[in-house]
């Protein structure tokens, strides 16, 4: 701390120590200084970022598409796909999509919808219950903390 001092007689004392002038706090009266290394200073917030980005998980939403018919191997294989999806960390949106007169038995697909959530309740929950949507029905699942 040197105290209250001119622009000019601080920025001096800056140079002479070989060091820059940095305006910490512009809306205080009168403006707060500090006498620092600024390429220093911007290299250590570089740093801190990036390892606060390296930190941090970007959690991808993985899509799976069924069909109300599926067989027993492919519904095995896809939950397989769920497990690892999970596993992962990321979400999963499953489509159950129906093709042409199919829609007109919904109950099948929403059984399977149940099926699934039965089968997958062990380390993923639903986000929303399922639901149709044109001619597919909806789900999102997370993992289960």
């Amino acid at each position: 701390m040197v105290g209250i001092m001119q622009a000019k007689e601080a920025f001096l004392i800056a140079q002479q120590r070989g060091f820059d002038l940095v305006e910490i706090s512009p809306s205080a009266t009168p403006p707060i200084c500090k006498i620092m290394d600024f390429g220093k200073y911007k290299y250590e917030q570089q740093k801190k970022q990036h390892a606060a980005r390296q930190k941090q998980k970007i959690v991808e939403t993985k899509e799976l598409k069924l069909r109300p018919t599926i067989a027993e191997g492919d519904y095995a294989v896809k939950l397989r796909s769920m497990k690892k999806f999970i596993d992962n960390g990321d979400k999963i949106r499953v489509l159950i999509v129906f093709k042409g007169r199919e829609i007109t038995h919904n109950e099948i697909g929403f059984a399977l919808a149940n099926r699934i959530i039965e089968d997958i309740s062990e380390f993923a929950k639903p986000d929303a219950l399922p639901k149709l949507e044109g001619k597919q029905i909806l789900m999102t699942f997370s993992a289960v903390k």
